[in-house]
């Protein structure tokens, strides 16, 4: 699957606690009946054979429909299960690295928390930028010092490359977002923790619409 920006309009973030309810791959799909444009299988706890098992199941959800999916800091995992790519952390596996192992076709994300490392990101290795915390989240205890949209505006301005935010984001921040330039902005609660994903997805997607030029 080719990638292009606007597939970062509305990245949904999967949570397994927060998808509990009804399990991931419902809560995904309903999730992208409402608008959903991109998914990130993120699961910190589970095994590569247990990632590799959802993203699996989680890839004939998504067929037909111009949504990728990639993998949080599991190569192999991504690898394995024909995902169409990854994301990782200034922490994880290198990029250079990562890519090698992906493939040229393959979608590399790469998170960015300063200005600096914006800078640093090799537009012939990653395809985008997920640029925070915006705000504080508890879906992800070990995130940096939050950037506000300040912060997002500015580390947008750094780079060439496609960007979502992320951290803390509910639907209220999205014009705060699109003021930001970034090309979208990725959730986790506001659609994993609600008893509706699709109808809050759509939500989303309609503010979207409303802020689009």
């Amino acid at each position: 699957m080719a990638f292009h920006r606007a597939q970062l309009r509305l990245y949904l973030v999967t949570d397994r606690d927060l998808c509990a309810a009804m399990g991931v791959v419902e809560t995904v799909t309903r999730a992208v009946a409402g608008g959903v444009t991109m998914v990130q299988l993120r699961d910190k706890t589970a095994t590569t054979a247990q990632r590799i098992e959802l993203a699996i199941a989680l890839k004939q959800a998504l067929h037909g429909r111009d949504v990728p999916l990639v993998i949080n800091d599991d190569i192999a995992a991504a690898v394995a299960a024909g995902a169409c790519g990854a994301h990782i952390g200034q922490g994880d596996i290198a990029p250079a690295a990562a890519r090698a192992r992906l493939g040229p076709d393959k979608i590399l994300g790469l998170s960015c928390e300063t200005v600096q490392t914006v800078q640093a990101a090799d537009a012939s290795v990653v395809d985008y930028l997920g640029l925070g915390p915006v705000f504080g989240t508890p879906t992800k205890t070990d995130h940096a010092q939050p950037i506000g949209f300040d912060g997002l505006a500015q580390m947008v301005a750094a780079s060439a490359l496609p960007t979502v935010a992320i951290g803390g984001l509910k639907s209220a921040h999205i014009g705060a977002v699109h003021a930001a330039k970034a090309d979208g902005m990725a959730v986790v609660s506001a659609i994993c923790g609600q008893a509706d994903p699709c109808a809050a997805a759509r939500a989303f997607a309609l503010a979207q619409n409303e802020c689009a030029p």
